[in-house]
């Protein structure tokens, strides 16, 4: 169970980082190549998500 939590934490630290990231950004690619990886990040959380359903 604590796993799990950890891993939320994780991911919730690497959004905080990632958006942080986008909004000091200089360039609009910069902050495109930024959102691909929120996209990443959260097609991840999805999946554990997901996971954590299907182990129910």
């Amino acid at each position: 169970m604590a796993s799990s939590t950890d891993s939320s934490a994780t991911v919730d630290e690497e959004v905080r980082r990632l958006y942080e990231r986008y909004q000091a950004a200089d360039s609009d690619e910069e902050r495109h190549a930024i959102a691909l990886e929120m996209g990443k990040l959260d097609g991840r959380r999805h999946a554990e998500i997901y996971a954590a359903l299907e182990d129910e």
